[in-house]
């Protein structure tokens, strides 16, 4: 009896049952070396990567370039977008999704209808949104039906979105730009009938499977300026027609920059201006005026951060500023403060001046007297007089940045911990013709600002250089994308600027700036996602050319998209073969079986390479894998991709996932993809982020020969070993809905020690992801295996990225 009980015991430990999978490592032969810049990371200003994110400055909308908004509509809620009413319509300037959303128009089964004007055939597409839950800013940040027309396109549309989108029926239709179409829509359970201009006959007519429940009633645009009028809802709850008013609490913000909130004290009453005479930065500065017999108290302007989230301050922290400020007719001071959202409440405060009549920088230093997490930065006049300010600026202090230098310490830190060992600071934000390494450096209240890809009202306060000195101070190493028509001087001299001697004009003019060391930077691209055509190739020779003699130490990397079978990739290949290092190659990321697709896209990538030009140097790296999740499916889909790039570890000698950061609930286009999440206040780790440190924290040089057998081919295997085969790694992750129970038998390596150790990742659904609540809900874990040998049986969960490392007895 209790010989049966301990074999019975013994094959519990092994995972009881036949195995359905194999995996066979033969470590005594090496397949290919492995670049330690496999764990790296893209990041750019998108979705305010770096404005609100990375960069420590805490106000967001410091040059006041941002235009006044236009006043809220009573009894709606807005959700992106620049929305306006006046008399009985309400419009909207284009914009990737912007929504506005009735606070009181609930509809389940009934009929909505609405006029819609699109004001030309240029843009996208915009109408009603139906049974609307979670809405927030961002394209697909929300649940419910979306009903549009479409004057470019010339149709009517009816699709889902539940944080995606999914197309459910289109159909050709008569919509003529600047004319009103009158859309009608009848609900009854999960019947869908979409009406265009009074017709009898539904344009389209549609039965959801999985009907979406009952929600608000809303307007969207989608990239069209467009018009709405005569919104009537007709519900279990009755009929209502909402109204398009303007919030009369909004009439100060008119006159004020975008990102700022009027503010008063007492009874006092500003008057505020948004003013282009003579500001002291790029267009525009903001007048801040007390008129005498304006009431008692102060008036002024307040900050909450990115996209108006609230601040953060610690009780005990000090935080440092500066503003550029004059007056006419004033006293000459003004009150900078820490305050409760509402102000009710001043965590710090502080009079500074003289000012004078001309522009002059004043600096600050507050120290919070409590913490609070939704908090404002407060610019107040208390005695009458204007005055003018422009370029504010706001940073913690101590472990609040990054070794001191003006990157959120936080977030630096979290970055470290994810083990990255490269970073990308590229993407199309390059791409926008404002987008000048020269205008990034000296002065930061200096720089000027451009329409950026993802901002319009981008600043440069945060650049190539201080990326590359983060980067420095973190330990990775950083990759550069440049604009394709920088000049070649300029070009040249970035190269000079940033690994030059002094005794150069531009190493002489880094110096200057702060930094006499050259920072050797290794890697520059030339360009993103360009075309792949004639002009891209000349214009990498021209800036090649130019730049190669100012340090031949840097390697160049191809920024067109990869496209094989276009004859000017062949001609890319050939003309640069000597010249360019390395071509960037961007992936899909999002499914957890991605790991296959870029394998055969590399296989044969590297195939071509060869066969145009045969030696030829010229190698791959990934420096955008990209997707629009940032779930356990991608945290899969990312894992796979680091095997499939392992698998060809000496042609793939660089690997970067986007986006390497997200602002929580900040998302403005389709990249919902950051793998580390941050608020104003806290900072925590997707499963893509436990994904890549698990990866990370294992890395060995050599890839060794494996082989994967699996039902489904749900196995994914890359094994890795050190050069004294001490150690052998193996990488496994399970894309299948099921658990795979599999012999693993390892040859060449010697005698297993019988305790491995083991990292996991796994979760109960693919779209499992974490939150501010549950900032752990799906990471790595760490265990032990105690059944380890030459051969052995071990069972992979489902949905689950595991690695084994076994250790030589």
């Amino acid at each position: 009896m209790q010989a049966s009980v301990a074999i019975f015991a013994a094959c519990l430990a092994l995972g009881a049952g036949p195995a359905d999978s194999s995996l066979s490592i033969n470590a005594a032969k090496v397949a290919n070396p492995i670049s330690p810049l496999m764990y790296g990371s893209c990041i750019e200003d998108v979705n305010h990567e770096i404005y609100g994110g990375l960069y420590a400055q805490m106000i967001f909308g410091e040059s006041f370039e941002e235009p006044p908004r236009s006043a809220r509509v009573a009894e709606w809620s807005g959700y992106g977008g620049n929305w306006s009413a006046k008399g009985s319509e309400v419009s909207v300037l284009a914009d990737h999704g912007a929504k506005l959303v009735h606070d009181r128009s609930k509809i389940g089964d009934g009929t909505v209808s609405c006029d819609v004007r699109l004001a030309d055939a240029k843009g996208g597409n915009a109408g009603l949104i139906l049974r609307v839950s979670d809405p927030k800013i961002g394209a697909d940040a929300w649940v419910g039906y979306e009903v549009s027309i479409s004057a470019s396109g010339r149709h009517v549309m009816l699709g889902r979105h539940e944080r995606n989108y999914k197309l459910l029926a289109e159909v050709p239709a008569k919509v003529e730009p600047a004319r009103w179409h009158r859309l009608k829509v009848e609900l009854n359970g999960n019947s869908i009938r979409i009406f265009l201009d009074g017709a009898e006959k539904p344009a389209i007519a549609f039965e959801d499977p999985n009907p979406i429940g009952p929600g608000l009633v809303g307007l969207r645009t989608w990239g069209s300026d467009a018009s709405f009028r005569n919104l009537v809802v007709e519900g279990s709850g009755g009929k209502i027609e909402p109204a398009f008013q303007p919030d009369p609490r909004d009439s100060q913000i008119r006159s004020l920059s975008g990102m700022w909130e009027p503010v008063t004290d007492g009874n006092a009453v500003p008057s505020l201006s948004w003013d282009d005479a003579l500001p002291f930065h790029a267009s525009h500065a903001q007048r801040i005026e007390k008129a005498d017999g304006s009431g008692a108290g102060a008036v002024g302007i307040a900050n909450r951060g990115l996209n108006r989230w609230g601040l953060t301050f610690r009780k005990g922290k000090t935080y440092v500023g500066h503003l550029h400020a004059k007056q006419e007719g004033s006293s000459g001071n003004l009150i900078v403060a820490l305050q409760s959202a509402d102000g009710s409440r001043t965590y710090a405060s502080k009079r500074i001046g003289p000012i004078g009549a001309e522009w002059s920088r004043l600096d600050f230093v507050l120290k919070s007297s409590e913490t609070d997490t939704n908090a404002r930065f407060a610019i107040l006049v208390d005695a009458p007089g204007k005055v003018w300010v422009d370029m504010a600026y706001l940073s913690g202090t101590g472990d609040e940045l990054f070794k001191g230098l003006p990157f959120r310490g936080d977030i630096a830190r979290a970055l470290q911990q994810e083990g990255l060992t490269a970073l990308r600071y590229g993407g199309s934000m390059v791409n926008a013709p404002g987008y000048r390494w020269k205008t990034m450096i000296g002065e930061r209240d200096r720089r000027p600002s451009y329409r950026g890809t993802w901002y319009p009202y981008s600043t440069n306060g945060f650049g190539i250089e201080e990326f590359v000195q983060f980067c420095r101070a973190a330990g990775f190493e950083p990759i550069v994308a440049i604009n394709i028509e920088e000049t070649p001087q300029d070009a040249a001299d970035l190269v000079d600027y940033l690994n030059g001697p002094i005794t150069t004009e531009w190493g002489k003019r880094r110096a200057e700036n702060g930094h006499p060391e050259p920072y050797g930077l290794k890697y520059i691209e030339i360009g993103n996602e360009e075309a792949t055509n004639a002009h891209y190739l000349e214009r990498f020779k021209l800036l090649y050319e130019a730049m190669r003699p100012r340090d031949p130490r840097v390697e160049y990397i191809i920024g067109a998209w990869w496209e094989y079978k276009n004859p000017i990739s062949k001609r890319i290949v050939e003309e640069l073969n000597g010249k360019a290092a390395l071509w960037d190659l961007h992936v899909g990321g999002d499914n957890p079986r991605e790991g296959a697709a870029v394998d055969a896209m590399v296989r044969r990538m590297r195939e071509l390479v060869q066969q145009w030009a045969p030696g030829t140097a010229l190698k791959a790296c990934i420096l955008e894998e990209n997707g629009g999740h940032h779930d356990l499916a991608r945290a899969l889909g990312h894992a796979g991709i680091l095997n499939a790039a392992q698998r060809h570890g000496d042609f793939v000698l660089i690997q970067c996932p986007a986006n390497c950061l997200q602002p929580w609930k900040q998302n403005d286009n389709d990249w919902d993809q950051g793998q580390l999440f941050f608020t104003s206040s806290q900072v925590w780790g997707m499963p893509p982020y436990y994904a890549q440190q698990m990866a990370a924290s294992v890395h060995l040089p050599w890839r060794l020969e494996s082989q994967v057998k699996s039902p489904g081919d749900d196995l994914d295997l890359a094994a890795t070993g050190d050069e004294a085969r001490s150690t052998l790694v193996l990488k496994v992750v399970n894309a299948g809905n099921a658990p795979h129970r599999s012999e693993i038998n390892i040859e060449g390596f010697g005698p297993v020690e019988t305790r491995a150790d083991v990292l996991q990742l796994t979760g109960a659904a693919l779209n499992d992801r974490n939150s501010p609540e549950e900032p752990e809900k799906i990471r790595s874990t760490r265990s032990s295996f105690d059944q380890a040998a030459e051969r052995f049986y071990y069972e992979f969960p489902a949905r689950s990225y595991t690695i084994l490392r076994l250790r030589h007895r």
